[in-house]
């Protein structure tokens, strides 16, 4: 009882603030945070010619200036502007808190991390030894007294290029209230093995503890519902732009631990496979950047524009309006 009050008091008090903000006017997006993936002694997953941590930059840099132009009022906060790991810490663990502890401590009210997949052996394909013939063939077999022919398969052998097919994208969320019939409509395609780095040594919640308790049903009441929303219109713009939908997916893993660690709606985007050489091409261009750029941003606007919806006095939404979240 004494945890579940705890959990009640602060969702109570969370719930009282929000109100509050609302009533005096505060804009409800004021903060993006914005992560791009790996730096410096982590690379991230390697391509052909770039890294996942190279490529993740310079978008994240792109977007923050498309931001700014469009909401000159809007306060960007990087996690890393240049390749180094955030806050130029020596580990990847020092630099994953570093990067929650940031996020919350500028006020954020939006955290969007952008990474690079992979899949495969190797990046642009590998060769593999394949069966690409077989000869019918016979041989003298003794049994006893008699002899007989006995057939059998010669094979011929060939180093065969696989290409690295895996694309497309995808966009995490934390997943406060997974259960086996979300995960399945959410992930749309499970034939590889992604990028997400699960090497962290920094525990996942304990639900048994009171203050992490609480923690994940602040996240679940308040935030969830917001990440979910805006990992749907993330995802639905790269498809209209003709990507590969691969889905949004809700995960509680040590590599997207940032997310949960982070007091705001937050999302880690996957803009492609580094390890396709197509697409490799693709988000090192100018106008594959821009693209990317473009669908992430617009997904941001409808974001604020439903969040912006949804503060405004109850007399003043026009009742054909769609539903705000």
């Amino acid at each position: 009882m004494k945890n579940l009050w705890i959990a009640y008091t602060l969702l109570s008090c969370f719930g009282w603030m929000n109100e509050l903000g609302a009533q005096q006017g505060k804009k409800p997006l004021q903060t993006i945070i914005i992560d791009p993936g790996h730096g410096g002694i982590d690379p991230g997953a390697p391509g052909m010619k770039s890294t996942e941590a190279q490529v993740a930059l310079q978008v994240s840099l792109k977007l923050g200036d498309t931001i700014a132009k469009a909401w000159p009022d809007m306060k960007l906060v990087f996690t890393r502007t240049t390749d180094v790991l955030p806050g130029n810490k020596p580990t990847k663990d020092a630099a994953l808190k570093y990067r929650a502890d940031l996020a919350n401590e500028s006020g954020g009210d939006l955290f969007i991390a952008i990474h690079l997949n992979a899949a495969g052996h190797k990046p642009g394909g590998w060769y593999e030894r394949r069966v690409v013939n077989k000869i019918l063939k016979t041989r003298i077999v003794k049994k006893g007294k008699k002899t007989y022919k006995k057939p059998y398969y010669e094979y011929e052998y060939e180093n065969v290029w696989v290409p690295n097919k895996a694309k497309g994208t995808e966009t995490y969320v934390w997943a406060t209230n997974k259960n086996d019939d979300k995960v399945r409509s959410m992930n749309k395609i499970t034939d590889y093995s992604g990028e997400i780095d699960s090497t962290t040594t920094l525990e996942l919640p304990d639900p048994s503890d009171p203050s992490e308790k609480a923690r994940m049903l602040i996240y679940a009441q308040n935030y969830f519902r917001k990440s979910l929303n805006l990992a749907d219109l993330v995802q639905q713009e790269f498809t209209a732009a003709g990507r590969v939908d691969r889905g949004v997916k809700q995960r509680n893993d040590k590599g997207i631990w940032v997310l949960q660690a982070t007091g705001m709606p937050s999302i880690l985007i996957e803009i492609g496979f580094i390890s396709n050489q197509e697409e490799e091409e693709y988000m090192n261009s100018e106008s594959g950047q821009a693209e990317i750029v473009a669908n992430i941003f617009t997904a941001i606007k409808n974001y604020k524009e439903k969040l912006e919806l949804r503060n405004k006095p109850a007399a003043a939404v026009n009742e054909e309006a769609p539903k705000a979240f």
